[in-house]
C-alpha cells in the first residue's frame, strides 16, 4: 500500500488503511505500507510501515508531500519481497509513485477512491472558478482511475460518480468496516464530568475533520432553531482542521457560545468512545462524504444518528435502523432533532437498533471482501501474462509460415 496520509494525520483514509491492514494481517497476509514521515515519533508503527522523508504542503500544515527519490530508493529492497500487487490509497505523490513501483515490480495496481474532490476543491482554491475546478477534478480522476487495473470505492454513489466521469476500469464497492471491539463501550458519564456537562443536558455530537466540506456551518445554523425549543441543548464538535477558526467566529456571530463546545482530536483509546457515549444524538450533514465511518462508530455505541443521506451516507443509513434521515433543510433537520430529544422511548429504541445495525458493517467481513478482490486481481494479471506468453510463442507471432492447423 502507498498513501500520502496516515496516522498521526487523523482522517477517514488513515482509519480505512489501518482497519484493512489489521484484517488482512488477521487473514495471514503481509501488507507493507509506504507513508510520509511527519517528523514525530510513531510508537504504534509495525515493521512493515515504511516512513518516507517528506515536506510540508503549502497552505496545508496537516499534510506532507513524500520525496520521490526516497521512495524510488526503496526499489532494491522491495524487489526481494515478492509482492502480489500495489494498492494506491491517495491521488497525489502516492498515485504516480505507486504506478511506477507496480511497473518496476511487474505486478497489478489498484487504487482506492476515497474523496469526492469535485464538490469541495473550491474551498481550498477560491481564486479559481468553481466550474473550472469541477471539470479539472473530473478529468484528473478519470485519468488516474483509468491508469490502474481496478478501483475500490466505499459506496455505490462513488461508483456512479466515477462511471459518469468516463472511468472504464473495473470498480469494486468495498466499504471500510468498523472495528466493533473498539466501539463496544464508553463512559459517557465520565466524559460529562470531565467537561463540566450536567447529566441531563441534551448533547448533540459531531465527530470528524473540521473542514469546510463537512457542512458544519449548516449544523450551527440549524442549532439556532433547536435552541428555540430546547434552550439547554449543547453541540460538541470533536476534531481539528482548517475550518476551526471560521466555525468559532460563526458561533460567536450566531450567539451560540453557550450551546457549542469545540474539542480537538480525541484518542481512540477510550476518550473518543467516552465522547460518543455521552451524546444523546449524533448529527451529520456532509454533502461530500464517500462513506461516513463516524456514523457507524456512533451507532455501534448505541448513539442514534440524525443525518442527511447524501452521496456515500445513502449506503450507510436506513431510516429507523438507528437513524433518522433528515432533509437538507435547516428547519426540517432541527425539527427531527427536537422530536427525538423530546421522545425518550423513540431515542432508546433507536439506540438499540443502532448497535445491531452497525454490527452488519464488521471489519472482518469487509476485510475478507478486499482480500478476495486482491486474489481476483492477481489471478487476472497472471492469466493476462499467460495469454501474452502464448501469443509470443505462436507461429503467427514469430512470423513462421507453418500452417497453424498442423
Amino acid at each position: 500500500m502507498v498513501s500520502d496520509v496516515f496516522f498521526p494525520r487523523v482522517n477517514g483514509v488513515s482509519t480505512s488503511i489501518r482497519t484493512f491492514r489489521r484484517e488482512l494481517h488477521a487473514l495471514g497476509h503481509t501488507v507493507t505500507l509506504i507513508v510520509p514521515d511527519y517528523g514525530i515519533a510513531h510508537g504504534d508503527d509495525d515493521a512493515d510501515i515504511i516512513r518516507v522523508p517528506s515536506r510540508q504542503v503549502l497552505f496545508d500544515p496537516e499534510d506532507r508531500l513524500m520525496r520521490r527519490g526516497a521512495i524510488l530508493g526503496l526499489l532494491p529492497a522491495l524487489r526481494t519481497r515478492d509482492y502480489d500487487l500495489v494498492h494506491i490509497q491517495t491521488p497525489f505523490v502516492a498515485h504516480y509513485l505507486g504506478l511506477h513501483l507496480a511497473r518496476e515490480l511487474g505486478i497489478p495496481v489498484l487504487e482506492s477512491y476515497h474523496t469526492f474532490f469535485e464538490e469541495y476543491l473550491f474551498h481550498y482554491i477560491p481564486f479559481l472558478p468553481r466550474g473550472w475546478l469541477r471539470a479539472l477534478a473530473r478529468h484528473f480522476s478519470r485519468r488516474q482511475c483509468n491508469a490502474v487495473d481496478s478501483v475500490v470505492v466505499p459506496s455505490s454513489a462513488m461508483l456512479d460518480v466515477l462511471r459518469s466521469y468516463g472511468v472504464e476500469s473495473r470498480i469494486e464497492v468495498i466499504p471500510t468496516g468498523i472495528e466493533l471491539d473498539e466501539f463496544c463501550q464508553g463512559d459517557g458519564a465520565a466524559f460529562r464530568r470531565q467537561y463540566g456537562i450536567t447529566a441531563g443536558r441534551p448533547l448533540l455530537l459531531f465527530v470528524g475533520r473540521i473542514a469546510f466540506e463537512k457542512n458544519i456551518d449548516f449544523l450551527l445554523r440549524m442549532l439556532v432553531r433547536v435552541r428555540q425549543a430546547v434552550p439547554e441543548v449543547l453541540l460538541v464538535i470533536a476534531g481539528q482542521g482548517p475550518a476551526v477558526e471560521h466555525l468559532r467566529n460563526m458561533t460567536q456571530q450566531l450567539a451560540l457560545d453557550r450551546q457549542v463546545m469545540f474539542l480537538g482530536y480525541l484518542a481512540r483509546d477510550g476518550a473518543l468512545q467516552d465522547c460518543y457515549a455521552a451524546a444523546d444524538l449524533f448529527v451529520f450533514a456532509s454533502r461530500t462524504e464517500t462513506q461516513g465511518l463516524v456514523l457507524l462508530e456512533a451507532m455501534a455505541l448505541g448513539v442514534p444518528v440524525v443525518s442527511t443521506a447524501v452521496m456515500g451516507t445513502r449506503d450507510v443509513l436506513r431510516e429507523g435502523a438507528g437513524a433518522v434521515i433528515a432533509p437538507d433543510d435547516e428547519a426540517e433537520f432541527a425539527a427531527r432533532i427536537v422530536a427525538v430529544l423530546h421522545d425518550t422511548e423513540q431515542r432508546a429504541a433507536l439506540g438499540l437498533t443502532a448497535r445491531a445495525y452497525a454490527a452488519r458493517w464488521a471489519a472482518p467481513r469487509l476485510g475478507r471482501q478486499l482480500a478476495e478482490h486482491y486474489a481476483a486481481s492477481a489471478a487476472a494479471d497472471a492469466m493476462h501474462l499467460d495469454v501474452e506468453a502464448a501469443q509470443e510463442m505462436s507461429p503467427v507471432a514469430t512470423g513462421s509460415t507453418t500452417d497453424i492447423t498442423e
